[in-house]
């Protein structure tokens, strides 16, 4: 995905105006969010690679700059762009890593024009895939290995690349398959699908439907069974898949109405059928909320498809994220406004046992028994690490989901506190506050 005008506009007014004003000192950025959503007790951070893969590629061609021009850029301006590239190194959390409000998912340290033009990309990458993995995550804990999680989200995601995303970090936190096949051809996931209720009324009958659906698709075939009538459709699945033999590879499908009542009449019909293979699969609608409400009132379901819910992170559709400067050539820097000051300097996260986290200065030394969250990433604008694939972004996820403490996993939890501020952090915060009011002037 490259391409420099990738940007907002004054994010080009400032790097022009550090570029004519030779400003080259080394900037220091952190990105982070600074409070979680309402009824979020975690994130899972996601999104990373596409970050790395921009920042490598940055340059302006021909073409942008001639646009760039039209917007009255002027030529000093337009080769000073010409001639950038992203030279500067990144630290980060790994995808799948668990983190909290207040602690950097991505630090970025650059000639200032450089680390500013990288803003608004990492932004909209690791707000959107941070989102969506902790959206998708609070799924996996609803059904608490009790169901099979299937994605369903691609018709309601709001743009093609976004829908691809969501496939594949609801594969990094556990989904067993997804309902879009070009995403599970391209991330080896597992692709699922049923059938329509425009496929049960292109035939004179459900009966005839049903028939022909399971004659034409033998070995995945789950009956929709809620077009006229759910119980009618499931008496009618019943007959079908008995008569074509077909009764280890059939589901039914719920998608609308009281799902739990009627599971439950599924499954003793399908039960005295002697159908006790056949599973039964839901969807309509759902997200954690539902999955947890069903499975805690019992309801006898195998699978349950999430869609829209998901695919578009209802309930907290956008991260409070920043990108603040902390540090520019060797002066630690923080802003004051009022619910929204910065802390100062490059940083790292040391997590302890128990997620306990403690937010300090890159520099200082570890605490004992803590391990640093924040990898180095990039040097001299080249990446320094193999990319991550889905299966060691998985690993990472698992690991750090055994280690969340049961309080946290509960979705009611309420967000913790931020994390502790090591000593030296907060010495250096109350020297940058002396010199950020110095700075604001009388």
């Amino acid at each position: 995905m490259a391409g420099s005008l990738l940007t907002d506009l004054y994010e080009l007014n400032m790097a022009s105006s550090y570029l004519r004003r030779a400003m080259n000192g080394v900037a220091t950025f952190s990105l982070y969010v600074r409070r979680l959503p309402p009824g979020r007790a975690f994130l899972v951070a996601a999104g990373i690679e596409e970050c790395l893969s921009w920042l490598e590629e940055l340059r302006f061609d021909d073409e942008e700059l001639e646009y760039l021009s039209e917007l009255g850029f002027d030529g000093t301006t337009l080769e000073a762009f010409r001639r950038l590239r992203f030279t500067g190194e990144l630290w980060a959390v790994p995808e799948g890593r668990i983190v909290f409000a207040e602690e950097p998912l991505a630090e970025v340290s650059a000639p200032i024009a450089e680390a500013q033009l990288a803003e608004t990309f990492l932004l909209n990458q690791l707000t959107f895939n941070t989102a969506i993995a902790s959206k998708a995550a609070r799924c996996r804990l609803a059904g608490d290995g009790r169901v099979g999680l299937v994605e369903f989200g691609f018709r309601r995601t709001q743009g093609i690349e976004a829908a691809m995303s969501v496939a594949r970090l609801t594969a990094l936190v556990g989904f067993a398959a997804t309902s879009n096949v070009e995403a599970a051809r391209r991330y080896g996931l597992a692709p699922a699908g049923t059938m329509a209720h425009s496929y049960v009324e292109a035939f004179p009958t459900e009966r005839e439907a049903f028939r022909a659906f399971a004659s034409d698709l033998p070995s995945a075939t789950t009956f929709l069974v809620d077009t006229y009538d759910t119980l009618g459709g499931v008496a009618h699945a019943i007959e079908v898949t008995k008569e074509l033999g077909i009764e280890s590879r059939a589901a039914v499908r719920l998608d609308s109405g009281d799902l739990v009542a009627l599971s439950y009449e599924a499954r003793r019909m399908l039960d005295e059928a002697g159908l006790q293979s056949v599973g039964i699969f839901v969807s309509g609608g759902l997200d954690e909320r539902d999955i947890e409400r069903m499975l805690d009132a019992g309801a006898p379901i195998d699978a349950v498809g999430v869609g829209t819910r998901l695919g578009v992170s209802a309930d907290a559709p956008y991260l409070d994220s920043a990108y603040k400067l902390v540090d520019y050539d060797g002066r630690p820097v923080m802003k004051l406004s009022a619910g929204k000051v910065t802390l100062p300097g490059a940083k790292q996260v040391f997590r302890a046992p128990g997620m306990h986290d403690v937010l300090g200065l890159r520099s200082e030394a570890a605490p004992a028994g803590t391990e640093p969250l924040l990898e180095h990433m990039m040097s001299a604008g080249r990446r320094v690490v193999v990319p991550a694939t889905l299966e060691s972004s998985r690993g990472r996820f698992e690991r750090d989901l055994e280690q969340l403490p049961a309080f946290l996993k509960d979705l009611d939890a309420p967000a913790p506190d931020g994390p502790e501020v090591s000593r030296a952090l907060r010495a250096l915060a109350e020297e940058a506050t002396v010199n950020a009011r110095r700075a604001g002037g009388p």
